[in-house]
């Protein structure tokens, strides 16, 4: 296992993330548990508001900047001169040197039917098709299985308080950026953002989602050029169809010794002894399956 630091990992001690609720238990014994705080937060490209997200409320610049990458509302060749943070508000600005070519779109948009998204969807679906994926990328087995046991067990809010995803860029078996949210495409983005703004580039990456294989998932993972999606849950139709149409390494349902590719099985080695990999324990296995939405 690869010893370096990683980059970033959830800090489930942050306590302006979950407040402590007081419940009963099944017995009617009087407990206090930790619940996930969720907050909206406008994003704004410029003058314009884009949308209103609900979130953790933890990186809201990768957050915003994520989310406009991962919906081609704002592209790589934009310039970002600043990005301006109102907690009071929970408002998010990103603020670039010019105008974008979303707003040109939306405002011709606007002009002939009143709606936009549809166009955003468009530009997204129309970049996807032209993403090529590293062919030559591998995942070792080994790799997998060590990533699953680190990632699983490693101190989370998922663990302490459920009802949130995790999502993790990795670098063989090494995780590097692990951002936790109330959903997996709120992570994603958050990750997004991350790499954007660091320069940190897609090469010999992989990505690992606590959640269901979506299309959405799926879409994302290709904007940002990496190769190879993995998850402890499972899959959806749509989403395995589009990972085959992009040559995405798709990988699912991975517990302990088990696993499950249905897409760009090319990529994967087969190193490592299943026989000689334990079982996750039962109370992990439990609370994915009761999260696993």
């Amino acid at each position: 296992m690869n010893a370096e630091p990683m980059l970033l990992k959830p800090d489930p001690e942050d306590d302006r993330l979950y407040e402590r609720v007081r419940g009963l238990d099944q017995d009617g014994n009087a407990v206090e548990a930790p619940v996930i705080n969720e907050r909206p937060l406008s994003i704004f490209l410029n003058s314009r508001e884009i949308v209103t997200v609900m979130t953790i409320g933890d990186y809201p610049d990768c957050m915003a900047v994520g989310y406009l990458l991962n919906q081609n509302i704002l592209t790589p060749e934009d310039e970002i001169k600043a990005i301006d943070y109102d907690a009071e508000i929970d408002t998010v600005v990103v603020r670039t040197d010019r105008t974008t070519d979303f707003e040109a779109k939306l405002k011709k948009k606007i002009r002939t039917s009143g709606c936009a998204m549809g166009t955003v969807f468009g530009d997204v679906m129309e970049k996807f098709e032209t993403i090529r994926l590293d062919p030559a990328a591998r995942l070792r087995t080994s790799w997998l299985y060590a990533l699953a046991k680190t990632i699983n067990t490693m101190p989370s809010l998922y663990l302490k308080t459920g009802a949130i995803h995790g999502c993790v860029l990795c670098e063989e078996d090494r995780p590097l950026i692990y951002m936790e949210d109330v959903g997996r495409h709120n992570a994603v983005d958050k990750i997004a953002g991350y790499m954007h703004l660091n320069g940190l580039s897609s090469v010999g990456k992989s990505f690992y989602t606590t959640g269901r294989l979506t299309s959405e998932m799926v879409i994302k993972t290709v904007q940002m050029g990496i190769p190879i999606l993995m998850s402890r849950s499972g899959f959806t139709a749509w989403g395995v169809q589009l990972a085959r149409q992009a040559d995405l390494t798709l990988i699912g349902r991975a517990k302990g010794k088990r696993f499950l590719a249905l897409a760009g099985e090319h990529r994967i080695i087969f190193d490592a002894d299943p026989r000689a990999v334990t079982e996750e324990p039962r109370h992990l296995a439990r609370k994915a399956s009761l999260d696993a939405d």
